[in-house]
């Protein structure tokens, strides 16, 4: 059973400066979460990066409504509106790390979080209509954008810099977050509905290794779209080696800037999935 409910509350409040994202919330099998909704067309769940739904994100969403989309942003760890710090990631990582309901390899199968998503993704579709929905996850919640396409209603998957699990070995550098038993599956909802998965990165960034995406390669051949940004030493937009965040912190609102470019890729995506306009990603 799950169950939409609008408005504040005393765990769901508006967040300053963002008047224009409604609160509300979301509960499924027991678990409720505060979500966030704005704008307006075919839907897409923002899964947000650490720390929480810090301003970048919400200008990240803000794009989308504007670009003619309803976004979806459940808030999973930290507080919504609050300035990104240093000490801020830090806790909201350490808080990551001891959550077991994030944490796929404890569970060997999935993190639990899997399920409440395509929940929100079911629901976001009856609500917003269309032919699907978007999903993209950021950060430590890119791989949950490819588990959610296990559900028929998840038709434009993005992975921002999908960073978990942490690619402490060998094998880890070559994994993603979702259940293997529910590949063939994702496979064949990829071939029937014509999806891609768009994968983006940079290209020096210790905490996506490109083993993980030579894996996805692997496992998904020509559906496998990724794109990765040069941030090696001198690079010609001066990216530094630590960049990260393509769609947030590190993003460039200049067009010409491959953070924008990549942006684009991910419009591309949504206008041919979800809005079934032509066109390549």
């Amino acid at each position: 059973m799950s169950k939409w409910v609008s408005g504040s509350s005393t765990n769901v409040s508006t967040i300053a400066n963002y008047e224009d994202f409604e609160p509300g919330s979301f509960e499924f099998e027991g678990v409720r979460r505060g979500v966030y909704k704005s704008g307006e067309g075919p839907g897409i769940i923002v899964i947000h990066e650490i720390p929480g739904l810090y301003d970048k994100v919400l200008d990240f969403a803000r794009k989308l409504n504007n670009a003619g989309y309803t976004t979806y942003l459940p808030s999973l760890i930290g507080t919504p509106g609050k300035p990104l710090t240093a000490s801020y990631g830090l806790s909201s990582m350490a808080k990551l790390c001891v959550s077991r309901e994030f944490n796929r390899v404890a569970h060997r199968k999935e993190a639990p979080l899997a399920n409440w998503l395509r929940a929100l993704a079911r629901d976001c579709h009856a609500r917003c209509g269309g032919p699907g929905v978007g999903a993209i996850g950021m950060c430590f919640s890119g791989g949950f954008a490819l588990a959610m396409m296990a559900d028929e209603s998840v038709i434009a998957p993005v992975l921002s810099q999908p960073s978990m699990p942490f690619g402490l070995t060998k094998k880890l550098k070559a994994d993603v977050d979702m259940n293997l038993a529910d590949l063939p599956k994702i496979r064949e909802h990829m071939e029937n509905h014509d999806i891609c998965l768009l994968a983006l990165k940079f290209s020096h960034d210790s905490l996506v290794p490109t083993e993980r995406f030579d894996y996805l390669k692997s496992i998904l051949g020509d559906r496998f779209v990724g794109v990765e940004i040069d941030s090696s030493p001198g690079n010609s937009h001066a990216i530094k080696s630590t960049a990260h965040s393509v769609l947030a912190s590190d993003f460039v609102d200049d067009e010409d800037h491959p953070t924008y470019k990549a942006y684009e890729k991910v419009i591309a995506l949504f206008e041919k999935q979800l809005k079934k306009k032509s066109g390549s990603i």
